[in-house]
């Protein structure tokens, strides 16, 4: 005669299966976590890239005589949502627009959904120094106002 023995695991196996779950979740958190931030300072690089780019085409339009610019203005845009919004082109016939971004990124690091795309930066005037960035008339810079520090060790507001 057989006799059948229980089926299923012993509260052995099941600890020592659950101690090798949480093993390897100790070991993927931080990569997880650290692929995010990679992944977050790549859109701001990129970000960065891109409004700095549309500034310095702005600027390089208004010292063309492309835009209207006032008597004494340094010829960068007095906000970002300009560079979205286009300026008319003095040299067309029709007046057409020329814009310079198609749409402001926002800050990767600047989560509150309250704030519109271009309230996400930092903003530095021509007026202020680089080491201490202040708005003011136009905007020549942008910076992340994030007060974390990059995996490069710089903080994301000098990037």
């Amino acid at each position: 005669m057989r006799t059948f023995g229980a089926r299923g695991f012993t509260l052995i196996e099941l600890l020592v299966t659950l101690a090798i779950l949480a093993l390897l979740g100790t070991l993927i958190a931080p990569v997880a976590q650290l692929t995010i931030q990679r992944r977050q300072e790549q859109e701001l690089r990129a970000a960065l890239h891109q409004i700095r780019a549309a500034i310095d085409n702005y600027k390089r339009a208004s010292d063309e005589g492309r835009i209207t610019r006032a008597a004494g203005a340094t010829g960068y845009p007095a906000k970002l949502d300009l560079l979205v919004e286009g300026e008319a082109d003095l040299r067309s016939p029709k007046q057409a627009k020329i814009f310079f971004l198609r749409r402001l990124p926002r800050d990767p690091f600047n989560l509150d959904p309250e704030l519109t795309d271009a309230q996400t930066w930092g903003k530095r005037s021509y007026a202020s120094e680089a080491n201490d960035p202040k708005e003011g008339a136009d905007v020549y810079d942008v910076y992340s106002v994030s007060g974390k520090v990059g995996l490069n060790g710089i903080p994301y507001s000098r990037w």
